[in-house]
This record gives C-alpha cells, structure tokens and sequence, in this order.
C-alpha cells in the first residue's frame, strides 16, 4: 500500500471522488464508443498521426474548448464560495487549489491553445502556402501541450492539485509550505506545455518569412498573420525564460537545491522576477493574435479597408517590444526602491500608447462603414468598449505609487479580466465563429450566437466591475472567506450571478455548435461573410493541398481585390503536389513526455530514466528516418477540384 499512498490526494472531499468516478466513467465511455463503433484505425490514422496544419487546428481547437470548461468550473466554485459571507462550500486549501488550477488552465491551457488553433489553421491558408515548414514538429508541438495539459489535470484526482496560485511564487511554492506533489505536477506539465509552444514559435517565424505566396511582400500579409508572426517572435524570447526558471523551482523541490529558497543563497524574489520577464509578455502573446481577429472581421463587416495598416504594424512591434520592459510592475509593492518603480511605471503607461493607435485604427475602419450586426461583429464591438476599462484601470494599477492601494486586491482581479476576456476570449469566440464555416463547411446559428454574446457581453460587466469597488474598499483576492461586517458580500454576491450568466453564455455556445452540426445547410460556398483576404479563396472545407494553385498576391486584401478589381489570383495550370505523409512519431515521443512528466513529479527515477531513454530514442528514429513525402498527381487534384466545385 505504501506504493499507491503516494498517488492519493492530500485532501480528499466528496467533489474528488465523484470527479473520480465521473473521469473513470468517461475514459470507459470513450474506450467502449471507439472499440463499438470500430473507430481505432480511422482514430490512429486520421488523427493521431496527421501533420495536417488544419487537423491540428481543429484538435487545438477542441482541446481549448474542453479547457475552457474546465477552467470555468473552477472559476464558478470561487464565485459561489464567495457569494455569502462565511461560506463554507470549499474549505481554505480547495479553495487555494481551485484559483491556482482556474488560473493555470485557463492562460496556459485555453487561451493559448485558442490563439495556437487559429493560427495553424488561418496563417498558412491567410499566406498561400501547402502547410507549415515542419509539419512533423507542428504535430509535436500540439501532442506536447496536449500531454503537458492532461498531465496538469490528472493532479486533481491523483496526488492533489498545486495551491500556490497560477503565478506559483516561491517560497510558498517550496516544499516546506507546498509539501504535496501539486507544485510538481505544476512545473513539469508547464515544462512539457511550454517546449511545444516554442516549437510552435520557431514553426511559425519560418512559414511565414519563407513560405508566403508569390507577390505577398511583408507590408502586404493581412494583419492576423503579422500579429501572429509578432507573436511567434515573442514566444522564441519569452518562453526560453519560462522553461529556465521552471528546471530551476523542479530542481529545488526534488534534489534540493537553493535557487529560489530563502537560506543557503537562495533568492525567492529570483522566482518573481523570471515568471513575470516570461508573464507580462505572455499577455501580449494571448493578446495581439486577438488584435489580429479583430483587424480581420471588422473590415470584413464595416465593408471597408482597414485604417492605417501602416501604424497597425508599427503598434504591434512597439507593444512586443515594450512587452519586454513592464514585468516589474507586478512587484511595485516589494521593495526595490522609488527610482526602478518610477522607470516601470513610465514603461507600463507607455504600452498603452500603442494599444490607443489600434483602438482608434478599429474606430475609424466602421466610421462610415456599412456595418453588417453579425456574430463576430458583436463580439468586435463589444471587446473596444469593455476592454478600455479594463486598459485604463491597467493605467492605474501602472502608478506606482497608488499601486499600494490597488495591489492584490479585488480591483486587480477586475482589470485583468477584463483585459483578458474581451481580449482574448471574445476575440477566440468570434475568430472561431468567423472562420467556422472555412473549418468545418457549415455556418453556426446566428441567432443563437447572437443570444449567447448579450449573455457573455453583460454578464462580464457584472461580475467584474462589482469587484473594483470590492477591492477598493479592502477586499484581498485569494480570500476564501469574509465576515459580514466588512461589507463585500453584495458586491460579491453580484459578482456570483454574473458568473451564473457567464456560464449561461457558455451553454449556449456549446448548444449552438450542436444544433448548427444538426440543422446548418451545407451549401454555403468558400466565401459566406464576402470576406477579404485569401483563406476565403479556397473551398470550404478545405481540401488537403489547401490550393490547387498557388495564388498570386498584388495586395494585402488580394482575394477582394481578385473580387473587385478583377485580379488573376490563379495564374497557371494545375501541377503534382508535393505534400508531407502522416507520422505517429510525435504522437509517441509526447507519451514518453508524459511519462518521463508523471514519474519526476512523484520521484520515481527508474520509470523516470526509462521514459527519458524512450525520448532519445524516438530523436534518434527520426535523426535516420527516410521519409520524403508523398505527391498528389494533377489527375487527383482535378477529381478533387471537380468534386468541391473547382477552383
């Protein structure tokens, strides 16, 4: 028995075992289904071992939707403990244990894997190109975040979750005040996470530098894909950051030694200072893709081209830039003296300069505009007015010395989500609904989408602006409880049926992708919204070679202008597609990840070295495998032109 003590949860609750039972429940659901419905062979072959960017896309996709509830469930626990003062639905440790996860999943787990979803599919249609530079290494970086994903998620039922908040800081995250294997599993399933998305990083600098379409010069790429190449560039420099100081905290907790410690040399502030050099340019990684949806679907709906594209990219490149040089507001409160505080102060407030141009660059596209009250445009619309709330508090929170005021309060609970959801999670919400029909063949309902964004738009407001005056009336965050003298249980109470309307929202979205599955016409053709740039050229879905044709680019909206203008998009003839073949390789080696990840957080150093033996050794496969591909033949291209309705 002393073997499996070690996987039992420090502090089981009846939530635990039924979550227990209901994971069990549905890995024997899911198991049954395949093996009944005879779907192994098409699982094995279709998905996990295809390099397609497009199917990966998608499982991206799934994948963050999945986290997306995973995380609002933690996120509707808070609200509920909170909503009366003295609750005691969750205890002070299920409560640390709740808002750490709730954090981890959703920046790490959800809203990167949004933006990454969007960008495997989009960018390489939105450039012309067949696929990605490395395909195999595009399918290793998904399986990575997948494997780093479950790993994180299995600590709640097998050895107990992290509680030391989503920003892990030491020396609470040591193992004198963490002593459970949670902060463990923290460390290396983010390791494991972190390695694909800097894979991702490199995959995606080098698709979009060199394998843009004939014509498409850098001033010409639409602004999705230069956000997401500004993005990819922030990645190579941030995550390299992330994955140093988390060997650094894992070789504190299990070998012992003192890098972040407060005796022996150690230096806890070391900690805070490489997770926000990596933090606060995560942000801007969650947030300028988001930029870029919406500089896609506003000028799509407002019917005109959009304003100072030119500025549009020079703000993107000064926000990655001063990105880079605001981390140590997140500490103004920790002693490092007036003068650093005031350079960062002046930094931080800065940032929002650029952040204003792309604010008014939007307004100006729909001044004048014939503005169609789609889906995507109502999230659009919605995230300006919403966000600069949540940027101005920023503002506030950016003055050092009122800082001491705000800091780690319920108002900076406010800010921050309210720059992440209309930021982040509106901009994913109308990107996947924009493109939906590109990705799947078929439009998701209108109305029912149009019912969960008053839901979600209103709903937001009244969760989170209750908390800014919470907070500046005392209200710590991280407080699991409350008297009723102090006062915040109306305005947390408030915050509670926000939430409530939230997951309303989120209902809905998910019972609009099944009744839209259901009921949705398929005829819809490669351009339902008269879009305007060249994912929209090609057939929907789309096929394997994503054009039978290479396009030919004159502008950085070539498919309206193609449209309007008369342009040739397809000069040519068809010609054999050179194309990747599928590899179960990087399916492999991330289950090696996964073990060799489960085996250090609980010290088992034999699986360990095995597990580590099994990752050189598919490196090594890979090192001396032959394989050049495959190629579609121009009778192939044409059956399959014919059969979509051609070119």
């Amino acid at each position: 028995m002393e073997f499996f003590d070690r996987f039992t949860v420090p502090n089981p609750s009846p939530t635990i075992y039924a979550s227990m039972v209901a994971i069990g429940l549905t890995i024997i659901a899911i198991l049954a289904g395949l093996t009944y419905f005879r779907k192994w062979g098409y699982l094995w072959q279709q998905w996990l071992t295809t390099v397609d960017h497009k199917r990966i896309g998608i499982m991206y996709l799934i994948s963050a939707l999945l986290m997306l509830f995973r995380g609002g469930v933690d996120a509707l626990m808070m609200r509920a403990q909170t909503a009366i003062p003295e609750n005691t639905l969750l205890n002070a440790q299920e409560y640390n244990e709740v808002f750490t996860t709730h954090g981890v999943v959703m920046i790490l787990f959800m809203a990167m894997a949004f933006v990454m979803a969007l960008m495997n599919f989009v960018v390489p249609l939105q450039i012309g190109a067949r696929d990605v530079a490395f395909p195999r290494l595009n399918a290793l970086s998904f399986w990575l975040y997948f494997m780093g994903a479950m790993l994180f998620n299995i600590s709640f039922v097998v050895g107990g979750s992290p509680d030391s908040g989503w920003t892990s800081y030491f020396p609470l995250a040591g193992n004198e005040f963490s002593p459970s294997v949670g902060t463990n599993y923290y460390m290396l399933a983010i390791q494991i996470a972190g390695l694909g998305t800097l894979i991702t990083g490199i995959n995606f600098i080098v698709t979009i530098l060199k394998m843009r379409a004939p014509g498409m010069k850098l001033m010409k790429m639409p602004m999705f894909t230069w956000t997401a190449l500004i993005t990819n560039v922030i990645i190579v420099f941030a995550f390299p950051v992330l994955t140093v100081a988390l060997a650094m905290g894992t070789m504190d907790r299990l070998f012992g030694t003192n890098f972040f410690t407060t005796t022996n040399g150690g230096m806890d502030m070391l900690w805070a200072n490489f997770f926000w050099v990596w933090g606060h340019p995560e942000v801007y990684i969650l947030i300028l893709p988001a930029f870029g949806i919406y500089s896609e679907i506003i000028p799509t709906f407002a019917r005109r081209n959009l304003y100072g594209y030119k500025s549009m990219v020079v703000s993107i490149v000064a926000i990655s830039a001063l990105s880079f040089v605001v981390w140590v507001h997140h500490f103004f409160t920790m002693g490092q003296g007036a003068l650093v505080n005031s350079i960062f102060s002046i930094t931080t407030m800065a940032i929002a300069i650029p952040t204003g141009v792309k604010i008014f660059n939007w307004l100006l596209t729909l001044w004048k505009g014939k503005i169609r009250f789609t889906v995507p445009m109502l999230y659009s619309l919605g995230f300006i007015p919403i966000f600069t709330i949540g940027g101005v508090t920023g503002v506030m929170l950016g003055m050092a010395s009122a800082d001491y005021q705000y800091h780690n309060t319920m108002f900076l609970v406010a800010h921050f989500h309210l720059v992440i959801i209309p930021g982040v999670v509106f901009a994913m919400i109308a990107g996947m609904t924009y493109w939906w029909p590109k990705i799947f063949g078929f439009m998701l309902n209108e109305r029912i989408g149009k019912w969960s964004f008053w839901f979600i738009a209103i709903s937001v407001c009244l969760t989170f602006f209750p908390m800014f005056i919470s907070g500046l009336d005392g209200q710590a965050r991280r407080m699991y409880t409350y008297s009723e003298s102090t006062g915040y249980g109306i305005w947390n109470g408030l915050s509670f049926i926000g939430a409530i309307g939230l997951a309303i929202g989120f209902a809905l979205i998910v019972y609009n992708v099944y009744y839209s599955t259901r009921y949705a016409p398929r005829n819809i053709g490669p351009d339902p919204w008269d879009a305007r740039s060249l994912e929209w050229a090609t057939h929907s879905p789309v096929p394997e070679y994503n054009f039978a044709i290479v396009p030919h680019v004159n502008s950085s909206e070539a498919f309206w202008d193609a449209k309007k203008k008369g342009h040739d998009l397809f000069p040519g003839e068809y010609k054999k597609i050179h194309m990747p073949n599928n590899s179960g390789l990087p399916f492999i080696l991330s289950a090696f990840f996964f073990v060799f990840g489960f085996a250090m957080v609980f010290s088992m150093w034999t699986l360990a070295i095995l597990s580590a033996l099994g990752i050189f050794g598919c490196m090594l496969y890979r090192s001396f495998e032959k394989d050049h591909g495959h190629y579609i033949s121009v009778k192939e291209i044409k059956e399959t032109e014919k059969k979509l309705g051609g070119i």
